[in-house]
């Protein structure tokens, strides 16, 4: 139990500006194995986000809750999904073979790419929670981060890491089905919450995710960190599209 705390608090560390160092491992294979709480951690993101929201809801009108909300995950994750989406989109668009886009994603300047992108995202995602059902948007919300995370996890299960060396090269190592099994119950668990023809906004995840991982084994080969946040990012705002198209029906 002790060291499962421990690789909690190591990928809670990694992945928030949650001050929880003292309890989290620093070692490359406690990092590598704390691939398993990554979904978890989005359900702490997502409770984040739906407290703020359930907070600002009460003296704003809904789409400056959002607003609030959305700047209350960026603050607390450090913007870390949203970067690696940016870097991503640069790489993929200005590079033509898998060495330039590589290179590009390195660069820490945002290129016109990555800045539209970012932005369209980021508008799509607050567009959508403003259409969305007050009362149903904080259990959405965590739903939203927890899958969204676990399907960057499950890219680790299925592809290799192409870089020698980076920030996300400890955690980039093969994850096993036992670890992959507990994301994936963490992932999926808050969908429980939500009514049932809700499930059916799976569907558009899914979509999304056998689109962009095809698209990055096709291009590099395999994934980088930058990759895993830009898929996080795209599934979380594919959730909540088929959310919003499953309440219209």
């Amino acid at each position: 139990m002790a060291r499962e705390l421990r690789l909690f608090f190591t990928a809670l560390a990694f992945f928030t500006r949650i001050p929880c160092t003292r309890w989290a491992g620093n070692s490359e294979d406690d990092l590598n194995h704390a691939a398993r709480y990554f979904s978890l951690v989005g359900v702490v993101v997502g409770l984040v986000a739906a407290a703020i929201f359930q907070l600002a809801d009460l003296v704003f009108p809904q789409d400056l809750a959002v607003i609030a909300s959305m700047i209350a995950t960026l603050w607390l994750t450090g913007a870390f999904h949203e970067d690696g989406l940016s870097d991503t989109v640069d790489g993929l668009g200005g590079g033509w073979t898998k060495e330039q886009a590589l290179t590009i994603m390195k660069d820490s300047r945002i290129g016109s790419y990555g800045a539209i992108a970012l932005v369209m995202v980021l508008l799509t995602k607050f567009t959508v929670l403003t259409h969305l059902e007050a009362a149903k948007l904080p259990v959405i919300l965590v739903a939203g981060h927890a899958l969204s995370r676990f399907a960057a996890v499950s890219l680790i299960g299925f592809q290799e890491y192409v870089r020698e060396t980076g920030k996300a090269k400890p955690l980039a190592q093969r994850i096993s089905q036992g670890e992959l099994l507990l994301a994936a119950l963490w992932g999926l668990a808050p969908l429980a919450l939500l009514r049932p023809q809700w499930l059916w906004a799976l569907l558009p995840v899914v979509f999304v995710w056998g689109w962009f991982s095809r698209k990055l084994n096709q291009r590099l080969g395999g994934y980088t960190g930058d990759c895993l946040g830009a898929m996080q990012q795209l599934c979380e705002v594919a959730f909540y599209l088929g959310v919003l198209a499953c309440s219209f029906t």
